[in-house]
């Protein structure tokens, strides 16, 4: 689950990470007086407005500019609240901003120049460890920098039962080139960083850029935290977190029905129990010359009402010309499945898509004998590449 990066510094704050401070509004009327206020808590005289989506290179898109006076900071967020932003990591269609986080400027002037670094972490799952990437190189595209010059990204692996050790916290700050006060703020971020990561079971933390002040402190500018969906029953609190108006609206249905959906950009919509038969199923559509347009796992309690969830949830993508259903029936018995898929079928009413329905398994002949008799503009299969062949014929 993703979250907002003033979500994310709020969390991060709690464990004793140095942030960028600001106040998020989703009011333009609301910007003097938030801008007032992070004034007198910060000492800023200059504010950085952030459009809070879910994407990244917001500032390439328009959506992080900086205000050096009150007319700027409200014409800047009547400019950025309400905007549709594209930024590399949108789709051409952009997102809505509805909130904007307002900033405290943290490159001001000093004894040294500010410095930006990249940090993130995240499991390592080639050696089951949690690895903490990092490179001087901050502020800038991570994969332009692994692309131009891959010797600058450092790698710190971390055995999870030992957790982070002091000597690896002081090695990242030594590869950043740090001394002095810098290395020992460095050092506490670093742990501090980790801690949090572990703390609320997280999959990625992304601080990008982490600054160091020109009076040498240690801070995140940005930050892009991913929740572990698996574990959020350990953190109640978090499900608040969740802004599904920047999921995409399938997803988010998907959801409620318990179902492991991800829109894709095809036009063979899939419906299959299992993930990895799921992923088989969209292997046998591309060889046969479609695309998968989803990818939609029902479990392996698939009944009439997750069937019929199922179907409307495909059928809402208009790039959709033919489904394909394949059920193995291990767990669930097949003739269950056909009649959920007849009575699906019934209850939606005209489906005007042709559905392939590929049943395996225990009374796999029974629910082809069900789908066969049942009238509808369902045609049924016993292995999986005649199902393949059917879908190649109605896409013809």
């Amino acid at each position: 689950m993703n979250i907002h990066e003033y979500q994310a510094k709020e969390i991060l704050k709690s464990y004793g990470v140095a942030i960028q401070e600001g106040i998020v509004i989703d009011k333009k009327e609301d910007a003097l007086t938030a801008g007032a206020k992070l004034r007198e808590q910060t000492g800023t005289d200059w504010m950085v407005v952030k459009a809070q989506i879910h994407a990244g290179g917001r500032g390439k898109g328009g959506g992080v500019k900086l205000a050096k006076n009150d007319e700027q900071l409200q014409q800047v967020v009547n400019d950025i609240l309400g905007m549709t932003l594209v930024t590399p990591q949108t789709s051409a269609a952009g997102k809505f901003v509805s909130k904007v986080l307002l900033a405290q400027d943290v490159y001001y002037p000093g004894a040294s120049e500010p410095s930006e670094y990249y940090m993130s972490v995240l499991l390592d799952r080639n050696s089951g460890k949690n690895v903490i990437i990092y490179t001087t190189e901050g502020g800038m595209d991570i994969e332009q920098v692994a692309h131009d010059t891959p010797e600058l990204i450092h790698s710190e692996f971390i055995d999870p039962a030992l957790g982070l050790q002091g000597f690896q916290a002081r090695k990242i700050a030594f590869n950043l080139g740090l001394s002095g006060n810098a290395f020992k703020e460095m050092v506490k971020f670093v742990t501090s960083l980790y801690n949090a990561y572990i703390g609320i079971d997280a999959s990625l933390f992304e601080i990008n850029p982490v600054l160091k002040t020109s009076d040498d402190k240690i801070i995140a500018v940005d930050s892009k935290v991913s929740l572990d969906d698996n574990a959020l029953y350990r953190h109640p609190a978090f499900a608040a977190l969740r802004d599904e108006a920047e999921e995409d609206p399938t997803e988010v249905e998907a959801k409620k029905h318990n179902l492991n959906f991800i829109k894709l950009d095809g036009n063979v919509g899939c419906m299959v129990n299992g993930a990895g038969l799921a992923m088989a199923t969209m292997d046998i559509i591309k060889l046969s010359g479609g695309e998968p347009a989803n990818f939609l796992d029902v479990g392996g309690g698939a009944n009439a009402q997750t069937v019929e969830a199922g179907f409307r949830i495909i059928l809402q993508d208009p790039n959709v010309k033919a489904i394909l259903i394949n059920i193995f029936g291990g767990i669930v018995r097949c003739d269950r499945v056909a009649n959920g898929v007849v009575e699906a079928y019934k209850s939606i009413g005209e489906i005007h898509v042709p559905i392939i329905v590929r049943l395996q398994g225990t009374n796999a002949e029974e629910a082809k004998k069900i789908i066969d008799e049942s009238g509808l503009r369902v045609e049924s299969a016993i292995v999986l590449q005649e199902a393949a062949d059917k879908v190649k014929a109605v896409l013809a």
